[in-house]
């Protein structure tokens, strides 16, 4: 818990399923606390991959100072490890003239990282990692999700399965300690020196997957084609093997059509928003609120149950009207 001199730190984390609205509402959130948003979303990290990963709109980023959102690039090696690190360093910084920071985004376990620390894992044995990358070049993602589902149930349930770098990493911890990734993530949480409150965003099932479906319609209007066609020759990099364009990747290669690709966009964004709830359902830390001014009010009540002696701004007090 955070000594009574650091009792006004407070991290907000706000997730919820791809589509449900959270960044909107983190935008309005952080206009009444006067806070800045770090992301949690790994896939917002690459810059080159801005339309098919649903960025933050100019707008949205003009609004309010995002942090982690464009700042790699595709060619770039990085992981939950380090995103641990930088958003630890950043969040500290923030606090330094802000009593409120946000935390924003469907990664969970990016979340995690930040919220209850990584557990230490053994670094990867090269061999057993080029064994498993030539599984994935020669078999498919198909092939290596498959060895996860038997090795790790409890993990593969919860993982991004669209994502072969977390696939792989799970699945060579597991070979290099007989132990599986689920059963060494379960540690004890690290001491944060700031108060944490999460709430993730919750709609219906219909409206969620009507709202997915309808941002991948916007998001092909934007030019999502054009930009997976931009990047076809660099597909063999792992940031590029991820939902949106792997899937654009294979129309362009003539292996289906343009429609059947969208159409299975769909599907598996419907897919992965399933687990991203599983993800949060796993955590009883996480409150259940609206993307709209019912739910930003709970947030404000939230805060202000351990407000003792904190000097909150007035916004907190007034809530929405």
């Amino acid at each position: 818990m955070p000594t009574p001199l650091e009792s006004l730190r407070k991290l907000i984390v706000i997730s919820g399923p791809t589509a449900s609205g959270k960044t909107a509402m983190a935008v309005k959130l952080a206009k009444l606390i006067d806070a800045q948003i770090v992301s949690a979303d790994s896939r917002q990290f690459y810059k080159e991959m801005k339309i098919g990963t649903a960025v933050p709109s100019d707008f949205e980023l003009e609004q309010v100072k995002h942090h982690f959102i464009g700042n790699l690039s595709i060619f770039d090696k990085y992981d939950v490890s380090r995103y641990e690190a930088d958003a630890l360093s950043i969040i500290n910084q923030l606090f330094d003239s802000h009593d409120y920071v946000i935390l924003c985004g469907g990664s969970g376990l990016y979340i995690d990282a930040v919220t209850k620390g990584i557990d230490a894992l053994p670094d990867p044995d090269p061999d057993i990692r080029k064994n498993l990358k030539d599984k994935l070049e020669n078999e498919g993602i198909e092939a290596i999700r498959n060895l996860l589902k038997v090795i790790d149930p409890d993990f593969y349930n919860v993982v991004d399965l669209a994502n072969p770098i977390r696939i792989i990493r799970a699945i060579e911890v597991y070979y290099a300690t007989g132990t599986r990734f689920s059963q060494l993530r379960s540690g004890k949480p690290k001491q944060r020196d700031f108060h944490i409150f999460k709430f993730a965003v919750n709609i219906p099932r219909n409206i969620l997957y009507q709202r997915i479906n309808s941002r991948v319609d916007q998001m092909m209007d934007n030019g999502l084609l054009d930009e997976a066609r931009h990047l076809k020759n660099l597909s063999d990099l792992t940031a590029l093997n991820t939902l949106g364009y792997k899937e654009l990747f294979d129309y362009l290669d003539g292996i289906c059509s343009l429609d059947f690709a969208v159409d299975k966009i769909k599907t598996n964004t419907r897919r992965y928003a399933k687990r991203q709830i599983t993800w949060i359902n796993r955590d009883n830390e996480y409150i259940s609120v609206s993307p709209d001014d019912e739910g930003i009010n709970t947030i404000l009540s939230q805060i202000q149950s351990i407000k003792n002696n904190d000097n909150l701004n007035t916004g907190l007090h007034q809530g929405l009207s």
